[in-house]
């Protein structure tokens, strides 16, 4: 008998990669619909860059969800970055690259009263990002007197993003740097495998001997950090606004949830997440083309979100109730209910609690 290691398979069902079957749909329904709109290298390369900005906070969102934390403020902290960093260059005469170190920093300081709030005065992350959003929007006015700020017209500033590489902005190239590093920290590293623990359990991590609080308050400032490139790759490349985070908000969310149920159902997860934005974009992207109407994104994402939690949320349910049949003694049959392995972890839905463990 052969003793030699078999490979692992990858599961290719429509259990973990519905969104990649609904992306070849959208591809073949649009294309065959309008192709002389929609199958362009054009379209491909105008939703790959106008996306990137929505995907690095959709990864800002995930990092602390996957500990249980809500971070509803992600939208106000890349519109601040963006201002910050603008005014800065055309206000105050700086130049490029200091006033993206201050814009950054501005928003580590955001995540680290994030932080502060939810770990130490155990405040819920919901509640507690979404007053921050409020202060950091009130900081936003202050900074820029309510006026949007002109844009910066110096060549190395519109380079920051829109050089072409192949044929793409380079603002594409860094989305894929940040998925890599946030999919390598989040799976590939002990910090990652905590914070994945305290989002399934904080009082079993914390009796497991896993600084919960300290984790957590990282997750926050990991979120603002990215959020604060994000913006500035925002400013780069679209222009300052006053209000385009408020904006991005829902659509990152909603590719956050929707993820969840992608690649590694039953985990929020990076791949999952960035597969979400894209699937979203095209199915947008190619009904706009078809009918010209502009609410549509509005629609997709929120009708996304909506059925990524109740999905999320039904699963967690059969979990537990798997579970308590278990207990019970009763038999389970494997993949009865929903043809899911019983080894899939139970749906995500974070509590928001802040803990100060």
């Amino acid at each position: 008998m052969s003793s030699r290691p078999v490979a692992p398979r990858i599961n290719l069902g429509f259990n973990g990669f519905s969104g990649l079957y609904l992306l070849g749909l959208f591809i073949v329904v649009f294309g065959i619909w309008t192709p002389h709109l929609f199958l362009t290298l054009g379209t491909v390369q105008s939703v790959a860059s106008e996306q990137a900005t929505t995907a690095m906070l959709a990864i800002a969102v995930l990092i602390p969800i996957a500990a249980g934390a809500y971070d509803l403020s992600v939208g106000a902290t890349i519109n601040l970055s963006t201002i910050i960093c603008v005014w800065l260059q055309t206000v105050r005469g700086w130049s490029m690259w200091p006033a993206i170190a201050v814009a950054v920093a501005a928003c580590v300081v955001a995540g680290i009263v994030n932080g502060f709030v939810i770990v130490r005065l155990r405040v819920n992350s919901f509640i507690a990002t979404l007053g921050m959003a409020s202060i950091i929007t009130a900081v936003q006015d202050i900074v820029s007197g309510q006026s949007q700020p002109n844009p910066p017209t110096t060549t190395a500033w519109a380079n920051l993003t829109q050089l072409n590489v192949a044929g793409f902005q380079i603002i594409v190239l860094y989305l894929l740097a940040l998925a890599l590093i946030a999919w390598w920290a989040l799976d590939h590293t002990p910090a990652g495998r905590y914070l994945y623990a305290i989002g399934g359990n904080p009082e079993a991590s914390r009796l497991a001997g896993v600084a919960v609080g300290r984790y957590t308050w990282c997750a926050l400032i990991a979120s603002a950090t990215v959020s604060g490139l994000a913006g500035v790759f925002y400013g780069s490349q679209t222009g300052p606004s006053l209000t385009f985070g408020a904006g991005l908000l829902l659509p990152a969310f909603a590719a956050v949830f929707l993820g969840s149920t992608q690649i590694r159902p039953g985990r929020f997860n990076v791949g999952g997440t960035m597969l979400a934005i894209y699937v979203l974009a095209v199915g947008v992207k190619g009904l706009q083309l078809i009918t010209g109407v502009q609410w549509l994104a509005e629609m997709f994402n929120g009708v996304a979100l909506v059925g990524a939690v109740s999905f999320a949320l039904s699963r967690q349910r059969l979990a537990e109730s798997r579970a308590a049949r278990r207990t019970s003694g009763d038999p389970v049959t494997e993949g009865s209910d929903s043809g899911a392995s019983p080894a899939q972890e139970p749906a995500p839905v974070p509590s928001g609690a802040g803990d100060g463990g």
